[in-house]
């Protein structure tokens, strides 16, 4: 079971970025166009679908290379529970970065660093509400590979860094894990009380 998540997870993590490589291709070659339509634009309606899109664009080949493979590692760790959880957790943090940046966004956003940051959040801490060691062991190894991204979360004042993008896709990232906590499984006594309720 878990070979069979971890080919389907790296085959789900490789389509996504591959595609993330050919809307950067297509959005060169058109002259950034698709950065002027489909980039968030905060607290313009028109610039709503950009909560949509704008993960799918990036600003050059740096931009894209620094998202790429935080995207393709902490995306296959997420997987590998399975691609229902894989899907809630990627989402919420997707539409959480967008809103945020929406509401309170400084300027025209485009970047997956939000969804990055969702991801990373969300494998930092589910293992405290599921109460599961070996999720926390993984939490502490990403903590120490990539625990400065964190710094990210803060304003960076002078750049063109959206820190919004990246602390609303972290609080996205940790309400996925709430929303994905695992129930207790009720033991024998406890079933029998529910019986009895009835």
């Amino acid at each position: 079971m878990l070979a069979k998540r971890a080919r389907n997870g790296l085959a789900t993590v490789g389509i996504f970025a591959a595609l993330l490589w050919a809307v950067h291709v297509f959005n060169m070659v058109t002259g950034f166009r698709l950065v002027r339509m489909l980039g968030i634009e905060p607290r313009d309606v028109d610039g709503l679908d950009g909560v949509i899109f704008a993960p799918l664009l990036h600003a050059d080949v740096g931009h894209l290379s620094s998202n790429t493979l935080p995207l393709l590692v902490l995306g296959f760790l997420a997987f590998l529970e399975g691609a229902k959880r894989f899907v809630i957790a990627l989402g919420t943090s997707w539409l959480a970065s967008g809103l945020g940046v929406w509401i309170f966004g400084g300027g025209v956003t485009i970047g997956a660093s939000g969804v990055v940051f969702g991801l990373f959040a969300y494998l930092l801490v589910r293992g405290f509400y599921n109460r599961d060691w070996k999720q926390i062991l993984l939490a502490v190894v990403l903590f120490l590979v990539y625990g400065s991204l964190l710094w990210g979360l803060l304003p960076q004042f002078g750049t063109n860094i959206s820190w919004q993008a990246h602390l609303f896709g972290a609080l996205g990232g940790v309400l996925a894990a709430l929303i994905l906590k695992r129930r207790p499984v009720p033991s024998g006594t406890d079933r029998l009380r529910q019986v009895r309720k009835r």
